[in-house]
């Protein structure tokens, strides 16, 4: 059977583990001060714990003042509306504590409420409490009219003005990052100081009002005490009124100034605090730095100390010792600047002399080009850091993850730069450091095109989209209702740029993709597909074989996305040709599904326009050369008359708001599409093993 008194001390143990445990969490202990501060609100003190917690308030506040002084930026205190709330219940507490002493106790004499309320009416009252009513006085006058009435209004205009200065500072910390000054890390950090600074003075800006009541709630306690003792000290304690008054307007104004001195120090420091949201650094080196750091002006106010010495009726031994100190002082501060300065040029000129020379930059990397660069003009930089609407840079983004979704083409990183040698309102478009286009924007305003073709209506400045060329609009942004009533297109500038800028990497797609993106390509496919490609690479064909073959099909848009069916194509065609363009031909052909779906009109068939027998034949009979080898060897005059009824078939077509597909042989395809693309590059040529046998297909007519 178990002892009751040993059970009954390891559950005594275990308990006090737990309370230890639990008072060892921040958030616990802080708990139980708070609610043993408001016990103190109802429960009454001995004296002994009223001495304690006023030396806990003083000790407090000293250290919050301290504090206060020596962090260098007000953010390192966040905390200090919260301190504020809880040094302002601690006071209270101990006034609602004291006042019961002084009430029921007072007439014991003024040791009745404690030894620091009676050291308080003793020394510093001299036992006078005239003198003790004057001083406490002046210590709320102190406080509450000067100190906690300025603080109260720095905190006001402080946070008014961090407020206002919140967009400002958010768009320099995202034009900082988009310039590359910053990277995310310091650009989030710098957001989060920016929002905790606003918070901070906004906490501030009401947690300022606490001083202002606990001055007035003193004042109040201290009026009712004076009159309420005087009545329990003649009506209950049979004294004189002479002898009431002079106890407990003691004990009153002892306790008076013991909570005035903790509140004196919280006003100072939050006026400490609030006043420092312009200086760097601690308070000390501040003040002595910018105070100290003009002899000029400590030389002048010597001089005018010393004036002060012999005029009559002033006493002159202080003001003769203050006026040549300060000259004293101005002339060591003087000739410490100077030498200070000698020494800092002498260490300049040591360090120029010892510096070695500087590298010369090697010759190699003026050889680096930017595959895509885009050059503004000073008047288009706004759309980087557009605050508004949707940035530029945000567009590029996206556009990268779009072609490289739609081509299976990682697009290169676009390289923008300003070049004040453009005009305000002109880009420029640079694919390998050759110009691909150029247009004009007009920043702030939209561009309106029709879709039908027909004139537009609305007032603003006509126009050519620098994509197409087709006729549009600038006009102000106000009117984009209206436009997307009468059923315009309505382009924002950011979104012209990046059109074109799409348009221009889909033409040169095949200059883009270069061996090391091939490489790439390769070795980011998964696993499973690596055996096809050690198979494939070296033995069969060589990574720069196989970049041909990927560069003939982006040249005419198709998408090498799917690369492992793209690397089964290549392994069958090397059974039996080496040839790039045969090999790119029978890869077109097992990519039938991709390239007919992507040639689906919107009425879910592919439109067809066939070579008639007499063009295939003609083909056919002009190409000459050994094997594989061969080349279109057709008349000039035939030529010209294929290109007519080429030109002029489409034409009709368009007309009739159709763009078909041109189909020919296998054999001839990569001729035709040879010829057609330098008239019509945007024109899908087709053999007819590139038609999936699911595919629906119309046949509009014949050339």
């Amino acid at each position: 059977m178990a002892d009751p008194a040993a059970t009954s001390m390891g559950t005594a143990q275990a308990a006090w583990g737990r309370f230890a445990q639990a008072m060892q969490r921040g958030d616990v202990a802080l708990a139980l001060a708070i609610i043993m501060i408001l016990l103190v609100l109802i429960l009454p003190l001995p004296p002994w714990a009223l001495d304690f917690g006023l030396s806990i308030s003083i000790t407090f506040a000293v250290l919050v003042l301290m504090v206060s002084i020596f962090i260098e930026k007000p953010l390192q205190f966040s905390s200090f509306p919260t301190v504020l709330l809880i040094s302002t219940l601690i006071r209270l507490a101990l006034n609602m504590a004291s006042t019961r002493l002084i009430l029921g106790h007072g007439n014991e004499g003024v040791t009745g409420a404690g030894q620091v309320i009676a050291a308080f009416s003793s020394f510093i009252m001299s036992g006078n409490f005239v003198i003790g009513i004057i001083v406490f006085a002046i210590l709320v006058i102190v406080n509450f009219v000067v100190i906690t009435k300025g603080s109260t209004r720095i905190a006001e205009v402080a946070a008014r003005f961090t407020l206002d200065g919140l967009p400002g500072k958010q768009m320099a910390i995202d034009a900082d990052l988009s310039a590359g000054l910053i990277d995310e890390a310091a650009a989030k950090k710098r957001r989060a100081d920016l929002e905790g600074e606003s918070q901070f003075f906004g906490a501030m800006d009401g947690a300022s009002k606490f001083v202002r009541g606990d001055a007035m709630a003193g004042l109040m306690i201290v009026f009712i005490n004076v009159i309420a003792g005087m009545i329990i000290g003649m009506a209950q304690g049979g004294m004189s009124f002479t002898q009431a008054a002079d106890i407990y307007t003691k004990l009153t104004v002892g306790d008076g100034l013991v909570t005035q001195v903790p509140a004196l120090l919280i006003s100072v420091a939050a006026g400490l605090l609030v006043t420092k949201a312009g200086v760097q650094g601690a308070v000390d080196k501040a003040l002595f730095s910018q105070l100290g750091g003009y002899p000029r002006a400590i030389g002048t106010a010597g001089a005018l100390m010393t004036l002060m010495a012999v005029v009559p009726g002033m006493p002159f031994l202080p003001f003769f010792v203050l006026g040549g100190g300060m000259a004293a002082a101005a002339f060591l501060l003087d000739r410490s600047q100077v030498d200070k300065a000698e020494a800092e040029a002498a260490i300049e000129t040591q360090e120029a002399l010892q510096a070695p020379s500087i590298p010369e930059e090697p010759i190699s990397t003026a050889l680096r080009i930017d595959f895509v660069r885009l050059e503004l003009g000073y008047g288009l930089l706004q759309m980087i850091n557009n605050p508004k609407g949707i940035k530029l840079t945000d567009q590029i983004k996206a556009l990268r993850r779009a072609i490289a979704g739609e081509m299976g083409f990682v697009m290169p990183s676009v390289r923008i730069q300003d070049n004040m040698q453009l005009p305000a309102n002109t880009y420029v478009v640079f694919i390998k450091e050759v110009e691909s286009g150029r247009g004009e924007l007009r920043p702030g305003m939209l561009l309106v095109m029709d879709p039908r073709g027909e004139d537009l209506t609305l007032p603003g400045e006509k126009t050519r989209e620098p994509t197409f060329g087709l006729p549009a609009l600038w006009v102000d942004s106000t009117a984009r209702e209206e436009a997307l009533f009468r059923g315009y297109t309505v382009v924002d500038p950011p979104t012209v740029v990046t059109t074109h800028l799409t348009e221009l990497v889909k033409d040169n797609m095949s200059d883009l993709l270069s061996h090391a993106e091939t490489q790439k390509l390769l070795d980011e496919l998964d696993k499973e597909h690596q055996k096809l490609v050690a198979e494939l690479i070296p033995g069969n064909m060589t990574v720069g074989g196989l970049q041909r073959v990927l560069q003939n099909l982006l040249s005419e848009r198709v998408s090498i996305r799917d690369l492992p069916t793209i690397l089964e194509g290549v392994s069958e065609a090397c059974g039996h040709t080496r040839n790039v363009m045969m090999i790119t031909e029978h890869v077109r052909a097992r990519l039938s599904r991709q390239i007919s779906d992507s040639n689906t009109g919107p009425n879910g068939f592919v439109p067809l326009l066939p070579l008639s027998p007499e063009w295939e034949r003609a083909f056919a009979e002009s190409l000459t050369g050994p094997g594989e080898e061969k080349h279109l060897s057709m008349a000039p005059s035939q030529l010209q008359d294929f290109i007519g009824k080429v030109r002029q078939t489409f034409e009709r077509f368009a007309m009739q708001g159709e763009t078909p597909i041109l189909l020919t042989s296998p054999l001839i395809r990569p001729y035709v599409r040879s010829i057609i693309e330098r008239f019509r590059p945007v024109t899908v040529v087709m053999s007819q093993s590139e038609i999936h046998p699911k595919a629906k297909i119309k046949t509009l007519g014949q050339i």
